[in-house]
Parts: structure tokens; C-alpha cells; sequence
């Protein structure tokens, strides 16, 4: 069994361990605290960033893309129509476009302060922790709007987000919006479109370890694990 070294809240950590099981291959998972660059860890990675894969032979893959194409190309190749790439150019450049969209620019905007004011704060020593940045917080949330408003499109003009079957794109989306979802963040009234493909993906058998997360001291919004909200 591989190992991924992983924290609850990030939406890369979170894509990585959807990749797997909808691979239908478990992980052994280290949760992991980046910020106090354990020196074990350090090892793996210094650049004290996380996700990290201990792959066959226990070497190290860094970073949720490249851990995304090793899985791709050592089991994803076989799986045909359920592989999560496409199989020409084209469509794979869409879904990692999208792949880019999600765990790059929304996790920018809006998953990383999110994530750091309200859930890592309170849980860091020192310099790091503190109250929260109202001011952070509060461009973060208008920030979601934005991204809302693109996948509630995409979702609405295509059966999954780059096609016509379920891929890494869906799976970056899901990772990203499971954080915001799990924080109340979103109100998906306003989203009738994503909130049917995010019904969708959450109910998939690769989502449901994701519905057990809890972080200490900050517990999900009621629906979170609802399969039906």
C-alpha cells in the first residue's frame, strides 16, 4: 500500500486521495503539519509543501499534479473508459486546464486564506497563529462568487466538467469546493447546476472517506456529509 502524506483541509491532499479511490486503490494516510516542518518530513520534501506520495521503493512524489500524472501513467493507462485523462491531446489539455483552475487559481483566491484564517490559525504556536484576518477572509469570500458562477456553468452546458465523463477536472472541482462546502462557505441554492454534479461526485465510493474528515475544534456544516442536502 503507497502512502500520502496529507492534511484534511488541503484541496490538493483531498484531489490525490479522490484520484486513488476512484482508481479503486487505497492509501495509507499521514496527516501532516506542514508549518512545523517536522524533520522527517523535511526529508521527503524541503519545500515542507504537501501532498507527498511515498511510491513503489518509498520515493517520495511531490506536489498534487505530478502525483496526478504518476497515477495516470502507471495505472490510469488501463483503465480505459474510466481512465481520468482523456485520451486525445485536446481533451486532456481541457481537463488539466481545469485541474489548474480549481487547485491553482481558486485555491489562490479563495481555499488558502479560507483555510489558513479560519482552520489553521487556531491551531499554530507562535508567529504563525493568532486571530484570524478579518480583512483576508472577507476578500476570499468574494472571491467564491466567481467560481461559483464557472462551475455552475460548466455544469450546466456539460454531463461532467470537461466532458462526458467524470475526470481529474471533477475531481480538482470536488476537492476545492468539499473545503468550502465543509465551512459553510457556499450556498448552493444559488447554484442549482453544480449543486446536482457536486451531488453527484459526493456520492461516488471515492468520496466517502472525504465525509468522515473533522477537523479539531471546527466541525462541518450539518449537510456536509448529507448524500442528499
Amino acid at each position: 500500500m503507497l502512502t500520502l502524506f496529507h492534511h484534511p483541509m488541503f484541496a490538493g491532499c483531498r484531489f490525490v486521495r479522490l484520484a486513488f479511490g476512484e482508481n479503486g486503490e487505497e492509501l495509507a494516510l499521514i496527516e501532516e503539519n506542514p508549518w512545523a516542518r517536522r524533520k522527517e518530513f523535511i526529508s521527503l520534501n524541503p519545500a515542507a509543501t504537501l501532498p507527498v506520495l511515498l511510491a513503489e521503493g518509498d520515493v517520495p512524489i511531490v506536489g498534487a499534479t505530478t502525483i496526478a500524472e504518476y497515477l495516470d501513467e502507471t495505472r490510469g493507462v488501463l483503465k480505459r473508459d474510466r481512465r481520468l485523462l482523456a485520451e486525445d491531446p485536446i481533451g486532456r489539455a481541457e481537463i488539466r486546464r481545469l485541474v489548474d483552475w480549481y487547485l491553482g487559481k481558486a485555491e489562490t483566491e479563495v481555499t488558502r486564506h479560507l483555510v489558513r484564517e479560519r482552520v489553521l490559525k487556531p491551531l499554530m504556536s507562535g508567529p504563525q497563529g493568532g486571530a484570524p484576518d478579518s480583512a483576508a477572509i472577507r476578500t476570499a469570500r468574494a472571491n467564491i462568487q466567481q467560481h461559483m458562477k464557472y462551475t455552475n456553468w460548466l455544469a450546466g452546458t456539460r454531463n461532467w466538467l470537461a466532458g462526458t465523463r467524470i475526470t481529474y477536472a471533477d475531481l480538482a472541482a470536488a476537492a476545492t469546493l468539499s473545503i468550502l462546502d465543509y465551512l459553510g462557505e457556499i450556498d448552493w441554492s444559488d447554484y442549482r447546476a453544480a449543486r446536482e454534479w457536486y451531488t453527484r461526485v459526493k456520492s461516488r465510493p471515492s468520496f466517502r472517506p472525504l465525509l468522515n474528515d473533522r477537523v479539531r475544534g471546527l466541525s462541518p456544516v450539518s449537510h456536509y456529509a448529507d448524500l442528499d442536502f
